[in-house]
């Protein structure tokens, strides 16, 4: 970047004053700069929560604040708990249905100033009207959200949390898992006690390995939760 040349003669009033006026317009571009709402997305089992506990505990390491949600409907380890599959969790603020985020985070912040960035898990149980509120929050508070979750259903329908989301985010980052063949996965293959693929039911039914499986999208057509060319001890 280019450094900005400051006036040598002190008399050359017109010349500081221009001086002044950029610096002072390049400040408050960098006042208003807005935060962004981040959608990080990917198939189950890719990690999801365990990189917002990561994300969360940088903003901490460096003396910030942070508030982190989770959908009520997540209750696998409990109500308001992010929860990973290597064994690290995290307390977080419960959101039903009718919970108002933005309201939440701003009076959070009338409080605590220090609180520099909100994070949600399991972000494609939110509503419509709650997406919109993640977008106020970066807009009227000016604090990051990063929002946790997966695209679509175990039928390959989008959540409506991430279908707005993927339509409203400023950035998309992809959170990359495999499939049994290698490939990449980005289906959410919903399995029965033998193994075999679930295709009718409930779009909600809370669950991890036990329920799904991440596959390629052949492998989800398929419907086959494990590679058929290895045997099964």
């Amino acid at each position: 970047m280019q450094r900005p040349i400051i006036p040598a003669k002190t008399g050359d009033d017109g010349a500081l004053r221009e001086w002044l006026g950029v610096a002072g317009m390049m400040h408050q571009l960098r006042v208003n700069a807005l935060a962004k709402l981040h959608f990080y997305y990917s198939a189950m089992n890719a990690g999801k929560s365990t990189t917002l506990l990561q994300s969360s505990y940088n903003y901490n390491e460096r003396g910030m604040d942070t508030l982190i949600f989770v959908p009520e409907v997540d209750d696998r380890y409990g109500v308001g708990k992010v929860t990973t599959r290597i064994g690290l969790r995290a307390d977080a603020i419960t959101v039903k249905d009718d919970f108002d985020i933005y309201r939440h985070v701003r009076e959070d912040i009338a409080t605590n100033p220090n609180i520099k960035c909100v994070l949600v898990d399991e972000a494609q149980f939110l509503s419509q009207q709650q997406v919109q509120q993640l977008c106020l929050i970066t807009e009227e508070l000016n604090r990051p959200v990063l929002a946790y979750g997966i695209r679509t259903d175990f039928q390959g329908e989008p959540f409506v949390g991430s279908k707005y989301l993927l339509a409203l985010a400023d950035e998309l980052i992809e959170i990359k898992t495999i499939c049994h063949c290698g490939r990449k996965a980005i289906m959410n293959l919903r399995t029965d006690e033998t193994g075999g693929a679930v295709r009718e039911g409930n779009q909600i039914e809370v669950g991890g390995n036990d329920l799904y499986v991440a596959t390629c999208r052949r492998h989800f057509r398929l419907g086959e939760a494990v590679n058929s060319l290895v045997p099964v001890e």
